[in-house]
């Protein structure tokens, strides 16, 4: 059986280690874009091609996005240079980026029209994750849809988990996050006062993961940059988190439940922007914790 060429447009944090997996794992011809053409030809010799919308809209049966958010899916999608506009052999777009719920159904609803398939796949974890190919992915389709971008999103992920209808994969990437980010809030809240307390952090680290406290989220956070005040660019940025919790925020209206925790979290994670810290990894709003002497 004749291997499908598969596009993936978005070769940033998280698209890079991604882009490479499905390149070395899947055994099919890979075509991939970015804005920075550099980041997809630092994957030729991983078998990817650099290409362009164009190209991959006219050659690729499927393929696979990671951007920053809904705004920039639509436009690749259904711009008026987008995939739509120019597909030839496309049949399935998968959204791997974090997007909006309502506007992923009303897209998926759109593409179908022109007879393409829109599916959504979101990744979880780190950019240590996607380079080692053990994203946790949450996918919104029908069985049958599932079952053709299977195989291609096991080289990406080692969990990949059919969540429901289209939307579901995103509804349960955004409250994935939202979890995590809240428990981060609280952490950075607690470690602002163990030092205001002349608590050592690096002991508090310590003690909370040997306790009932212990979290995926101390771990990942707690000694390595909570303790160290070391907070990086690069990474998951305070920026990305906010537009995160918005969507939370956003699902939350649509369902019609109170969210008063996520709205503290956003709200912090808002100052440390305008601290200028949108660029660094968000549980750098323990700064803006400890300078203020509380969380809001």
């Amino acid at each position: 059986m004749t291997k499908p060429v598969l596009g993936f447009i978005g070769v940033g944090v998280m698209g890079m280690g991604m882009c490479r997996n499905l390149a070395q794992k899947s055994g099919c011809t890979v075509l991939a874009t970015d804005l920075n053409l550099d980041n997809v030809r630092a994957l030729a010799d991983d078998g990817v091609v650099a290409s362009s919308i164009r190209e991959i809209a006219e050659n690729a049966s499927i393929v696979f996005l990671s951007l920053p958010a809904i705004d920039h899916v639509e436009a690749v999608c259904t711009g008026a240079d987008g995939l739509a506009a120019q597909a030839r052999t496309l049949k399935t777009i998968v959204d791997m980026s974090t997007s909006d719920v309502e506007r992923s159904r009303v897209l998926a609803a759109a593409l179908a029209q022109s007879g393409i398939e829109f599916i959504d796949a979101p990744v979880a974890r780190s950019r240590e994750a996607a380079n080692n190919g053990t994203l946790l992915i949450t996918v919104g389709g029908t069985a049958a849809q599932f079952s053709v971008i299977k195989p291609q999103l096991e080289c990406m992920g080692s969990d990949v988990l059919h969540c429901g209808p289209t939307g579901a994969g995103q509804v349960v990437k955004i409250l994935n996050n939202m979890v995590l980010l809240n428990t981060v809030h609280t952490l950075a809240q607690a470690f602002a006062m163990a030092e205001k307390s002349g608590v050592s952090k690096d002991l508090l680290a310590d003690a909370l993961s040997l306790g009932s406290a212990a979290s995926f989220a101390l771990k990942l956070t707690g000694a390595n940059y909570l303790a160290k005040n070391v907070f990086p660019e690069k990474m998951f940025s305070t920026a990305y988190a906010l537009k995160d919790l918005k969507l939370a925020l956003a699902l939350s209206e649509t369902v019609e439940l109170a969210n008063p925790a996520t709205a503290l979290t956003a709200d912090q994670l808002q100052k440390s922007v305008n601290a200028g810290f949108g660029d660094n990894y968000y549980p750098v709003m323990y700064r803006v914790i400890a300078r203020s002497g509380g969380a809001s």
